[in-house]
């Protein structure tokens, strides 16, 4: 077996191949890793030794690493159990060592594993093995003539010995392991994926209606569409079949591999074909199933992680008091004002909708809380009864600024999660006497302040970014979108003082109980007022403080340096910046003009090179630069409160909601999401949706179809197109890669857009 540094070798050979960057980026990644560091600390710190790396790279190279170490432990297991059976080769030992695949490595696995008394062994075990091999060495003879010489007390007849005759050359193509891949390659390469509705189904299942009369090529199905599929299927709407192309290719590769002479032998033609369907046709199709599924996860987990990144790094709108509206018909408006720093300071509940109709009341109730709290921001939840809690937050601004004070902002607020944290173990030690419900306003409040310092309260499969959260592998989701909180959470830098400790839990080298214990350090001592009082933190040791303290922000405290990404052990680089300059640090950071004319060379060292002081000099220059956008709202139309209000030919701004493989979620305030299909969203062709939008968006779109009965809205980004006329073609033509076939020929567009979930059902995706 590999020793220890032949295996980290291979590793770094195989991944820097994969990844087309150097070998000594891939050892450096893996050694900086086995120390312990975190990848936000390697991918923002240690640029010199990874040659620049970012997130999304470190994190493959962690998983590659992990996959390859696994196959070579299953290498060495797989060795040791064929070398007990002493079976083991040289030239065994050489394929098994070649492995590149763990699929590769169990088909060769695969004929001395342990296994149930199979018909082939019944057969090898009655003596008809050498009959086997007479009907391939003697195509012409008859082969119930050869099965005469086999018929014992344990085998009755020649059709009894043919068949056990069977049994053993089919059982030899299963066992092939070369014959095995091929015939599995060649299935995806070549086949494909038909489905049609099941008889009786029709109405039940109408939302997979684009899959009735369906077939797509293997290599071309779009991760959303297999997932779909797969969907339908386990729902009991559709049949699919994985059709593998033309027999006579795959029995022709058979007869190949084992020379056998099909041409001459009727008997040894039926056992191909035989062999065919009934063992390699089913396993290549339980394995392409296996490999459609993991492709359409991976696609899916990208639109996750995506998504999720968008939504946690939209704008914030600051530190502004805010009034959080969690909008209710019967059961009310839950109500929660919070402070700039998010400090609840009022609850109420209140009925202006249907069946109380308590309007004025609730309009004066509100209107008094916002003038007594100086509210400066408005957030609607943007669940039911949104539009009408929207319509009531635009008439409690304006009294306030007719009673002549400054005019709060009403902003429509994303709600998805707010009920999950509501009822979690995070907003019962928040707030323990409050009720479950009113917790619900005061994160809508709060994540209008700061999207991600509330968000990271929730889990991030109950956000809402993604397709299919309950279809793929759990695991891979949860380690997928951890660690894009961890990167939105680091690239931001958090508060040390008024961070909550589900924040801070997301920060590099910060455990959950050293979460806790930096919140009870700073309830006991006060605001901490440098970063090196960070180790005073109970089992916050030096390499935590390594890993955490560049991400870690204070203001206001005893070093300016503090406030900025410039990490503590960098901080001498910043005094021979400004011994240089004749400055002091102070009136070095911000000083824009001195910044500009430094050369970062000049103060680079073998610490710290020339990627690093860049950095350092540009923090410099603006010290905890926030990288998400402006904050900034859409403006719904009056008058346009529900679908039925709507009408082609209308231009709309709203927020893009959700972003899917074949399109983005447009709110234009009317309850229900309209669809952008990828084919409107320009002029140009557009691969992935991301290109053009993101999730938080504020976007324009025209309004192209309406259909009230089935609350279903189509939007275009090309705010040129006419409603009715024949829709524009994209250079390179439509979605491009080739679709799935429906006869006859489909537009392959899911139906306009309904509420998000409505139009993801209805084209075969959500829940």
């Amino acid at each position: 077996m590999l020793s220890p540094r032949r295996l980290s070798r291979m590793i770094v050979t195989t991944i820097a191949r994969e990844l087309g960057v150097r070998e000594d980026q891939i050892r450096a990644v893996l050694d900086l890793l086995a120390e312990g560091n975190t990848v936000p600390f390697i991918a923002r710190y240690r640029k010199e030794a990874t040659g620049g790396l970012d997130d999304a790279q470190l994190r493959t190279i962690e998983e590659r690493a992990t996959y390859l170490r696994e196959l070579e432990e299953r290498k060495q297991a797989v060795l040791d159990a064929i070398d007990e059976q002493g079976k083991l080769t040289d030239d065994l030992r050489a394929l098994i060592l070649a492995c590149e695949t763990k699929a590769r490595l169990e088909d060769l696995y695969l004929p001395f594993k342990k296994r149930r008394r199979t018909k082939a062994d019944i057969a090898r075990e009655a003596g008809l093995e050498p009959l086997t091999d007479a009907l391939i060495d003697d195509p012409a003879a008859s082969p119930q003539a050869l099965a005469a010489r086999f018929v014992t007390e344990g085998v009755g007849d020649e059709a009894a010995a043919l068949e056990g005759a069977r049994h053993i050359l089919i059982d030899r193509f299963a066992l092939d392991a070369d014959l095995v891949g091929e015939v599995r390659e060649q299935m995806f390469r070549t086949g494909e994926m038909t489905a049609s509705v099941v008889p009786g189904k029709e109405n039940e299942g109408a939302k997979f209606k684009d899959y009735f009369e369906f077939s797509e090529p293997f290599t071309k199905l779009p991760s959303h569409r297999i997932l779909a599929l797969l969907r339908g299927e386990s729902e009991g709407v559709l049949q699919l079949h994985l059709d593998p192309g033309d027999d006579a290719v795959y029995e022709g590769m058979i007869a190949d591999r084992f020379d056998l002479p099909v041409g001459e032998s009727r008997w040894l033609a039926d056992a191909v074909r035989f062999g065919w369907r009934t063992k390699l046709a089913v396993s290549s199709g339980l394995d392409v199933r296996m490999r459609l599924k993991e492709k359409a996860e991976e696609g899916a987990l990208d639109v996750f992680a995506t998504n999720l990144r968008d939504v946690l790094l939209a704008a914030p709108a600051g530190q502004r008091a805010t009034l959080g509206l969690d909008p209710g018909f019967r059961n009310g408006v839950k109500c929660a004002v919070v402070d700039p720093t998010g400090k609840v300071l009022a609850t109420s509940i209140v009925y202006p909708h249907q069946p109380q109709n308590r309007w004025d009341a609730a309009r004066q109730e509100l209107a008094g809380l916002c003038a007594t709290h100086g509210v400066d921001l408005l957030a609607v939840g943007n669940g039911t009864a949104s539009r009408e809690t929207e319509k009531l937050a635009g008439e409690i601004a304006d009294l306030i600024k007719d009673a002549g004070g400054k005019r709060p902002t009403p902003v429509v607020v994303s709600e998805s999660g707010a009920s999950v944290y509501s009822a979690s173990e995070i907003a019962a030690a928040e707030f323990p006497d409050m009720d479950v419900s009113l917790r619900g306003a005061v994160s809508i409040a709060r994540r209008l302040q700061d999207p991600l310092a509330e968000l990271v309260k929730i889990d991030p499969k109950a956000i809402g970014v993604g397709q299919y959260q309950h279809d793929v592998n759990q695991h891979a989701l949860a380690r997928t979108l951890d660690g894009v909180v961890e990167s939105a959470v680091n690239a931001v830098g958090v508060d040390l003082n008024t961070a909550s400790v589900p924040l801070l839990e997301r920060v590099a080298g910060v455990t959950g109980t050293l979460a806790k214990n930096i919140v009870a350090h700073r309830d006991d001592n006060g605001a901490f007022r440098n970063r090196r009082a960070l180790l005073k933190v109970p089992r916050l040791g030096p390499k935590a403080f390594e890993q955490c303290a560049g991400f870690l922000r204070i203001s206001g405290g005893s070093d300016p340096l503090d406030a900025s990404a410039v990490h503590p052990e960098a901080y001498p680089v910043v005094a021979r910046i400004a011994a240089a300059t004749g400055l002091g640090v102070e009136e070095l950071i911000g000083n824009t003009r001195v910044l500009s004319g430094l050369r970062p060379a000049d103060f680079a060292d073998d610490t710290f090179g020339i990627p690093t002081v860049t950095d350092i000099i540009a923090e410099l220059d603006k010290p905890g630069r926030d990288p998400r956008p402006e904050f900034r709202t859409a403006t719904f139309r009056e008058g346009v409160e529900k679908v039925s209000d709507l009408t082609p030919g209308m231009i709309l701004e709203g927020t893009v909601t959700n972003v899917a493989a074949f399109g983005a979620f447009v709110d234009v305030g009317v309850h229900q999401d309209g669809l952008v299909h990828v084919s409107a969203m320009s002029d140009r062709f557009v691969s992935d949706p991301h290109e053009v939008v993101r999730s938080g968006q504020v976007a324009k779109v025209k309004v192209m179809e309406v259909d009230v009965d089935r609350q279903r809205i189509g939007l275009t980004l090309r705010l040129d197109d006419e409603p009715g006329q024949p829709k524009k073609k994209p250079q390179r033509g439509g979605r491009g890669g080739g679709g799935g076939q429906r006869k006859p020929r489909p537009d392959k567009r899911p139906a306009a857009g309904g509420s998000m979930a409505d139009a993801l059902k209805r084209a075969g995706l959500g829940r």
